[in-house]
């Protein structure tokens, strides 16, 4: 019998709070992090979604030393943060996981660099966190360009389940950069004011700042992980990742990859469409990634599921989106409640979809959450509240 695999734990760092409950309000209010911000030395400031640095400090002294916040970067810092409430509720073991999911790490350390800096190696950005924590396994990270979040979840899944661990912490940042802001500006593909998922006057992404964390476990733990006074659990059902190899930025015109990674994610779940009862989407906000989604959805016949995409909150945090969508998914499970896909007005594909308008008051007991990026990379997970 295969182990089941819960997440019993989150904790999320944005622009809309430094934790679960924050942001879930600010969700409820409509609010976004998106505004402008100067991010590029003498050009025009760009829309974005970033923590304030000054509010980031301020957290973090509250939680660590003032030798900590010397010694540690800004993306350090929000995933220090993220982490912390979770490793302090559950007991490290020499058979506990360390997942770092992350796109670009410290690549700010680069700039105005002949050399390259210890921190910018992805490895050693690893290293740092877990050895901050005392993590006495190796540290694992997933670096799947935007798939990343969602495939850290996978693969803390299927190493439980192999046993190769009991249980695992994942976690997952990524902080705006001008490299970032240079790679989707040279691509025209960030937008000329805040993004419109899904909408009729799309135009691109808005790039976001977040680090987000998860708790995943067995029920079958020989030390009983789980305990009765846990508030809640979420089953992690089923997952895939598939690649439709299109194009190195390019998503596929026929959904090929996230149609594949949809269908096998609910295979392994024994999920049919009509028990699905919301779907977190991906929603760039870019053309052609809202189409390809659009299609993919509804080659599964799932064109008729409630659906958001959160960059209108959050914008496009990378390497952290699908863990920290995920989270937000799983509170709209707990809440009983669909946040809206914000800025969306009048449908810009040609594939229906329902794209939800306003909080809605719903039973959620079967989530989809996709993930794409660059490379051709699809990603999905089946979540069941428990």
């Amino acid at each position: 019998m295969r182990k089941e695999i819960y997440i019993t734990d989150y904790n999320c760092v944005t622009p809309l709070g430094f934790n679960v409950d924050s942001n879930w309000n600010a969700l409820l209010e409509g609010k976004s992090g998106v505004a402008l911000h100067t991010i590029i030395d003498n050009q025009a400031a760009f829309y974005a979604s970033m923590i304030d640095s000054d509010k980031l400090n301020e957290e973090f002294n509250r939680f660590f030393t003032q030798n900590d916040n010397d010694n540690f970067t800004r993306l350090e810092k929000m995933l220090l943060l993220s982490l912390q409430p979770l490793v302090e509720k559950h007991p490290l073991s020499e058979d506990t996981a360390f997942i770092l999911s992350t796109t670009k790490g410290n690549i700010s350390l680069l700039k105005n660099q002949s050399e390259l800096p210890e921190g910018v190696y992805l490895s050693k950005l690893a290293e740092k966190i877990a050895a901050f924590f005392g993590f006495k396994t190796k540290p694992i990270i997933v670096s799947n360009a935007c798939v990343s979040g969602v495939m850290a979840i996978s693969v803390a899944k299927n190493m439980i389940q192999a046993g190769r661990y009991k249980d695992a912490f994942v976690v997952a940042g990524d902080e705006l950069s001008e490299f970032v802001i240079s790679g989707f500006n040279s691509f025209q593909a960030i937008g000329s004011g805040p993004c419109k998922p899904y909408d009729k006057n799309r135009d691109g992404i808005n790039i976001g700042e977040a680090a987000a964390a998860v708790y995943i476990t067995s029920c079958h733990s020989d030390e009983g992980r789980i305990s009765q006074n846990e508030k809640f659990k979420f089953k992690v059902l089923g997952d895939s990742a598939i690649n439709d190899a299109n194009h190195i930025s390019g998503p596929s015109r026929t959904g090929d990859g996230l149609y594949a990674s949809i269908r096998n994610a609910m295979a392994e779940a024994r999920v049919s469409p009509e028990q699905i009862d919301f779907i977190s989407a991906h929603g760039t906000a870019t053309l052609y990634n809202d189409e390809m989604e659009a299609i993919a959805f509804n080659r599964m016949d799932l064109q008729h599921i409630p659906l958001n995409s959160m960059k209108g909150y959050y914008g496009h945090c990378l390497g952290a989106s699908g863990l920290l969508e995920s989270i937000i998914s799983m509170e709209s499970a707990l809440h009983s409640t669909l946040i809206p896909s914000k800025n969306f007005e009048e449908t810009g594909v040609t594939q229906p979809l329902n794209i939800i308008r306003e909080n809605q008051t719903t039973d959620i007991t079967y989530i989809l959450k996709t993930a794409s990026g660059f490379g051709g990379c699809n990603a999905a997970v089946v979540l069941e509240k428990c």
